[in-house]
């Protein structure tokens, strides 16, 4: 049977409808009416049997048909006006449901994105959730209307002949044990169900978000067959799931047709022998036919219910993980930064494992710009990660003016912070929105002067609509360069105190990455600034060079300091760094006016 964790987790659910009581009302009113009616219906063919059609009473034929018309437009009416109202609630119910569930998300911190697939997130906002639905107005709709009909139809076949009543109930105690054992193996039937088409939501959106690599490898044969395995398996549950399911009706029938079969037999030979009437006969026949229907009903809903418990646990679930990362009790608004940002002996590892950072220590006064260098994994991103708090540190702090920024709102926080990331992320959506996404509430004069302070002006109005063109997904229909700059757009709107720039041109050519990095300039201008250096240029304009290497600083210090050291700065600059300057001293050379050749002389 269903435990008390069920019930509350069920009642958790319906304290979703409570916004809606006076639609529920009105829903329950008529589901009343509807299953008073169905009763009378079956009630009246006793005495229309033996007082109309036995005792050939002609004049009462007519006004008997009028008032079956009415009962059954009455009937008719009631019925449209329960199903609407539990349509509505339904709906509303999980529309509040998905809302809730997206918020939950939202909240959820780096960390969280990097452990779930995007298509199992979108599959219990939108496959889960919809099961809900079916468990708020369905079983809530057959609870109440197929248990008056019961209540009422039972009612009227113990009145009539209360032997023959009690000769059907005998297959009911066997009909619940059915009923109950399929309703359990439903429930962990649909919990494969929802994880199969997590996985089918998996791969659908892998594939289409990732289709230049599937083409540039041609794997499109390859992805068809692995999207077509995923689908059948899904095709394969489900049709277990439905088999399972529809059990319950025929077995119901099968039931109801051994009490049917007595009742004939025993009710029959009664009227046969004179000791009942026909009209009373045929009355408890009508009503005992009425009464399989929503007893089939409650059965199929059993399915429904479990269903839903499988999707509410998933849903609630995740509705009320609680963010690792959120506002600490107290926390106050961080002021403008005025004078630094320091980390202090921080340390980070991720999910508990090893650490990826040790014991940093240093200090980005305002206004600085403070390159990062170091080879592959040193955990330079990582680092940045900490300062708006996408991860938190394990061990240690870092502080804004002397606020630890775990003390502080992550609003005030990340309202200071500015993020250009060498993975441009742009949505599927007009040039305007995806520039003012760093203020909403910038006017359109605002919006085209950072635009034009990211040079991305001339090429945004050479566009078929300018600011309203589509950009597609991703930034599609630009190139890297333009996305980067948009991007550039975005933060400048934005007018952050503090920048981070995470190799925002490691990936461009030579020509988008100079219109790039004019724009980078101009951001930088006035802000503190973290930057991962990618080019030469980057790291000879820094203030300071923090070089890492397995998740410690090494050194700091200028760009000659650090050459003169002679350590790890130096053996990266004469690795990464050293061709692309003798690369710009070439372009440098150029012919005098009388043709000789003057070249420009080699920097330390």
């Amino acid at each position: 049977m269903i435990n008390l964790a069920d019930l509350r987790l069920y009642f958790r659910l319906l304290t979703y409808l409570k916004p809606h009581k006076w639609r529920m009302a009105a829903a329950i009113a008529a589901m009343l009416g509807v299953s008073g009616l169905t009763a009378l219906l079956a009630y009246m063919v006793k005495p229309v049997l033996d007082d109309v059609f036995f005792a050939k009473r002609e004049n009462m034929l007519l006004p008997l048909a009028g008032i079956v018309v009415v009962l059954y437009l009455v009937k008719g009416f009631l019925s449209y006006t329960h199903n609407y109202q539990m349509s509505y609630i339904g709906n509303a119910t999980v529309t509040r449901l998905r809302d809730g569930l997206f918020a939950s998300i939202q909240r959820q911190p780096l960390s969280f994105f990097d452990g779930e697939a995007t298509g199992v997130l979108m599959s219990r906002l939108t496959y889960d959730v919809n099961l809900l639905q079916d468990a708020v107005t369905r079983v809530v709709t057959s609870f109440f209307k197929d248990t008056f009909t019961v209540i009422g139809l039972t009612a009227v076949i113990f009145y009539q002949e209360w032997r023959l009543a009690l000769m059907s109930m005998v297959v009911f105690p066997l009909a619940v044990l059915i009923i109950v054992h399929l309703g359990k193996l439903v429930r962990r039937i649909s919990q494969a169900t929802q994880v199969a088409n997590a996985y089918l939501y998996t791969v659908l959106q892998e594939s289409l978000i990732g289709q230049r690599i599937v083409k540039a490898f041609a794997r499109e044969t390859y992805e068809e067959q692995r999207f077509s395995r995923a689908n059948w398996d899904y095709f394969n549950i489900r049709m277990k799931l439905n088999a399972t399911r529809e059990l319950s009706p025929p077995v119901m029938e099968f039931l109801g047709s051994l009490g049917m079969a007595g009742i004939i037999w025993y009710g029959g030979k009664a009227v046969i022998q004179g000791i009942s009437t026909p009209g009373t006969f045929f009355s408890f026949l009508a009503a005992l036919l009425m009464l399989y229907q929503p007893i089939k009903s409650l059965s199929s809903v059993q399915n429904v219910f479990q269903e839903g418990l499988a999707a509410a646990v998933r849903v609630f679930g995740l509705m009320d993980r609680e963010p690792e990362i959120q506002d600490a009790p107290g926390a106050v608004t961080l002021p403008p930064l005025g004078q630094e940002i320091s980390y202090a002996a921080v340390s980070f590892a991720y999910d508990g494992r090893e650490n990826v950072l040790h014991d940093i220590d240093f200090t980005v006064r305002r206004g600085e710009v403070v390159a990062l260098v170091g080879p592959s994994g040193a955990g330079k991103s990582t680092l940045l990660n900490l300062l708006p708090r996408f991860y938190d540190a394990t061990g240690g702090a870092i502080k804004i003016d002397g606020h630890d920024i775990r003390h502080v709102t992550l609003a005030s926080l990340r309202g200071q912070v500015g993020v250009v990331t060498q993975q441009t992320i742009l949505f599927n959506d007009s040039v305007r929105h995806n520039v003012s996404y760093g203020n909403l509430a910038a006017t359109e004069a605002e919006i085209i002067s950072a635009i034009k302070d990211a040079h991305a002006h001339d090429f945004v109005m050479a566009m078929p609509q300018g600011l309203d063109t589509l950009i597609g997904e991703q930034g599609v229909r630009l190139s890297g360069g333009e996305r980067q700059r948009l991007a550039i757009a975005r933060a400048l709107l934005k007018d952050p105190p503090i920048l981070i720039l995470d190799e925002a041109t490691s990936s461009l050519d030579s020509e988008s990455e100079r219109e790039v990095q004019q724009a980078l300039d101009r951001l930088i201008i006035g802000r503190t600034t973290l930057v991962i250096a990618h080019r030469l240029s980057t790291v000879r304009n820094a203030d300071r060079i923090i070089a890492m290497e397995d998740g410690r600083i090494r050194e700091i210090g200028s760009h000659a300091e650090l050459l003169a050291a002679d350590g790890l700065y130096r053996r990266l600059y004469e690795m990464q760094f050293a061709r692309e300057e003798t690369a710009s001293h070439a372009n440098d050379d150029h012919l005098a006016p009388g043709g000789g050749e003057v070249k420009s002389s080699s920097p330390t």
